[in-house]
């Protein structure tokens, strides 16, 4: 019987890349990664730089394509296949179900940051106040200057920029979130507002996998870890 508490895993997923300007060398990543994240659970990836802990995360949304095994995530009611689906499919659990919050923010230009932060919530059909209510609350905890709300990001600090991505990342109530490195950039009030709301995500049920490289935030936030280097689960 299918245990219902499993949001997102991954079995024999292998990923390599291959570099055409030198012969077409593979540079092999990993080989039969396989990790399962419950509901409720944070499961950071560990391993040292360059072990492939992003390219896994990549690999768990999408933006790589793994060369072989699954890739099954809870959307809508069942499991679905992420490995060889329809871009149309992707594009849906994206918007329904898995949320990811990158190193760095996409900017977008003359697009405002309250607008960026709103849009994910559009999407899913709410009202444009219902939407803005929710996007000026998330960007008062995050300590983004109102002053700043109706500009671009783009000339925002780093700090900054980073908080308006944990904003748009974090806004929609996921079932499933992917962080990389969602804290690396910020200072440490700024840190512990951000441990808060992947608390806040975790007692509302939602699944995490992240990478932390903060042993104080990842200690704050991890329940289990994977070992890139291993592929193995550890407790």
């Amino acid at each position: 019987m299918e245990d219902q508490s499993i949001m997102l895993e991954a079995r024999d997923l292998a990923k390599c890349f291959t570099l055409h300007m030198q012969g077409g060398v593979d540079i092999p990543v990993f080989e039969s990664a396989a990790l399962s994240v419950r509901a409720g659970d944070c499961l950071v990836l560990a391993g040292p730089s360059g072990a492939g802990k992003s390219t896994l995360l990549r690999c768990l949304y999408g933006n790589y394509l793994a060369q072989a095994g699954s890739i099954r995530v809870r959307h809508c009611g069942g499991m679905v296949e992420l490995v060889g689906a329809e871009p149309r499919v992707i594009l849906n659990v994206r918007r329904l179900t898995l949320g990811y919050v990158s190193q760095f923010l996409r900017v977008i230009p003359r697009v405002s940051t309250l607008d960026l932060v709103m849009e994910p919530l559009l999407s899913r059909g709410l009202t444009k106040e219902e939407a803005r209510e929710r996007a000026e609350a998330l960007l008062a905890r995050l300590n983004i200057p109102r002053t700043l709300w109706q500009l671009a990001p783009s000339t925002f600090s780093g700090g900054e920029q980073q908080r308006v991505n944990i904003a748009r990342g974090l806004i929609a109530d996921y079932p499933v979130m992917l962080l990389d490195e969602p804290t690396a950039s910020l200072d440490a009030t700024n840190r512990k507002t951000v441990i808060e709301l992947i608390h806040d995500a975790l007692a509302r049920g939602t699944a995490v996998v992240g990478i932390f490289h903060d042993d104080a935030v990842r200690n704050a936030v991890c329940t289990h870890s994977y070992d890139v280097t291993r592929d193995r689960l550890a407790a």
